[in-house]
């Protein structure tokens, strides 16, 4: 979403000089308005929040700075656009067998390395054989999920992946960039980690490295200038240089002097002098996060957590729009299901619940729980009172989330005490031994554009994986089951309908909201569009499109026209 400033003024000026012009001049015949064309050439200058350490795709995955150089310099397999489609990146096709175990991808025959030598299989096949060697740099999980993957060069242009069973998200694993085997071939993983290629990096991005930007023998920025044999889409763009900051207050500095076009991050401290920069445009976009209440399902102590109603009534009286404006400073989209919006797979029909006190405690009151006596602060039946303690992570955001919580919930006569806890207690002590009431999360899907809501909400995952709700729903299992494996893009859709029609009726956990995520470009750089983002380098998804707008004024445009007219 691109920031829009002065619309009202703008339209009325505009219209005042063509009503001028028109009374004026009637025998000079239409009009003629101009406006900017892309073209090439050009630089674009970033303030990058972060620090370079190593420009390689398998050792930036907990480094977005890298995260974002790389996006420019390598490419995947394929890659996914902004509802978390597959598209084509360096492979030209690709082909799933039956019975969805074996994936064969054909290479684009005109992929070229930056220096010159063909893309082929074997690099394919030796990143992801070296992927599986990344402990300490990738997540355990993800080597796990690969070392049961078997890979085979079938040709010099035709790489297969062998999978033990079925799984349809299996291309969400398919965007990591791809290696020049003749560069890194003979080195062993830790050999790769120390290696200086990581800051000579050859990939087959539509940018190439251009050089290192220093200052005293400290590597301050870097240059990447438009790759000339790129197989897909060339950029306007001549050249990106990206320089280092610290954090996004100094970025902000570096623009007001002019030192950079762009900012990387602009985060909430910056975001109001950010809008009210008149050259500065702002790009916001959904980040791959979900913030919802988890409630134990499985608990006898708060055996009231069963009934729906009384989970419906929970949500209804949570006033989840005064904590995005006054906690977020109105950074956060309200979610209303388990499935990101602007994915493919979200229903926008399902039923959403807005806050409404009065319909809350009327929800409360149809359940059975009610003010036994005018001087009862707690509703109660059968006498159980409605009391419960949700556990929020130890910091001070989401501590003043939980207290706006806790005062939502007392307005409709509900009791919550509220505990911090580490994020490591809360997660190996608390979720996974499933030692808690209710519990305040935040879930990170970055990296799957593939929803897969299999591992929360599955009844398999109750005991051992992450449903800590226990959400144990068989007719909600089968839809999550057969979508896992079903390759038929429609079927999995309407799978996936039906799962958020039963969440959203059933409410097995409170949906808060999804983050925003922020960034700045001036405005003399234009083409530049963002849709959701599943991790934060998608910002450039759409960087062959960037150009930048030459100075030339608007009169020396009509001076121009003249002297072509005479």
């Amino acid at each position: 979403m691109k920031k829009l400033r002065w619309q009202l003024i703008i339209i009325f000026l505009t219209g005042l000089v063509v009503g001028i012009l028109l009374l004026s001049d009637t025998t000079t015949g239409p009009i003629q308005i101009f406006e900017s064309q892309p073209t090439g050439g050009g630089t674009y200058k970033e303030g990058l929040v972060g620090t370079l350490q190593r420009l390689n795709p398998l050792l930036s995955y907990y480094n977005n700075a890298d995260q974002d150089v790389s996006r420019l310099l390598y490419n995947g397999l394929i890659k996914f656009d902004a509802r978390g489609m597959p598209m084509k990146d360096l492979a030209a096709s690709w082909g799933i067998s039956m019975d969805g175990t074996i994936y064969n991808f054909a290479i684009n025959p005109d992929a070229k390395w930056h220096d010159g030598q063909p893309v082929i299989a074997d690099d394919v096949t030796f990143t992801y054989n070296m992927l599986k060697q990344g402990t300490g740099y990738l997540p355990d999980d993800l080597i796990a999920f690969w070392q049961k993957i078997q890979i085979n060069t079938l040709d010099k242009q035709t790489v297969q992946f062998v999978l033990e069973e079925p799984f349809a998200p299996f291309l969400d694993y398919l965007t990591t960039g791809i290696l020049p085997r003749h560069i890194w071939g003979n080195m062993s993983f830790s050999e790769m980690v120390e290696s200086k290629m990581n800051i000579q990096p050859v990939g087959s991005g539509p940018f190439r490295l251009g050089g290192l930007i220093q200052d005293g023998g400290n590597i301050t920025g870097i240059r990447l200038v438009n790759n000339p044999t790129f197989f897909g889409t060339k950029p306007f763009l001549d050249e990106i240089q990206f320089i280092y900051y610290q954090d996004s207050v100094l970025a902000f500095q570096a623009y007001q002097q002019g030192l950079v076009d762009g900012v990387s991050y602009i985060s909430e401290s910056v975001l109001p002098s950010a809008l009210i920069e008149s050259n500065l445009s702002l790009y916001s976009s959904r980040l791959p996060m979900q913030s919802m209440v988890l409630l134990n399902l499985d608990n006898s102590s708060v055996g009231f957590f069963q009934d729906a109603a009384v989970r419906k009534g929970l949500l209804t009286g949570l006033n989840r729009t005064k904590i995005v404006n006054n906690l977020l400073n109105g950074q956060a989209l309200i979610a209303h299901g388990p499935i990101l919006s602007g994915s493919w797979a979200y229903y926008s029909g399902i039923q959403q619940v807005e806050y409404d006190a009065y319909k809350a405690r009327e929800l409360l009151k149809t359940a059975g729980y009610v003010l036994a006596n005018e001087q009862d602060q707690v509703r109660s039946k059968d006498g159980v009172t409605l009391n419960f303690t949700l556990l929020y992570p130890d910091d001070d955001l989401h501590r003043s989330i939980a207290e706006s919580i806790q005062q939502d919930w007392a307005l409709i006569n509900v009791l919550v005490n509220l505990e911090a806890v580490s994020y490591t207690d809360l997660v190996n002590s608390r979720l996974e031994q499933r030692n808690y009431e209710a519990v305040l999360i935040d879930l990170n899907l970055s990296n799957t554009p593939d929803p897969d809501p299999y591992p929360f909400w599955d009844q398999t995952q109750i005991s051992t994986g992450q449903n800590f709700s226990q959400w144990n729903n068989r007719v909600v299992s089968q839809y999550l089951e057969s979508a896992r494996v079903e390759t038929d893009q429609t079927e999995r859709e309407r799978l996936y309908r039906n799962f958020q029609v039963v969440f959203a009726d059933e409410l097995p956990a409170l949906p808060l909201y999804n983050p925003i995520y922020n960034f700045a470009v001036s405005s003399k750089v234009k083409g530049i569009s963002v849709g959701p983002l599943y991790r934060i380098s998608d910002r450039f998804q759409n960087v062959e499109s960037w150009y930048v707008v030459s100075r030339t004024t608007l009169s020396d445009q009509f001076q121009e026209k003249g002297q072509d007219d005479e």
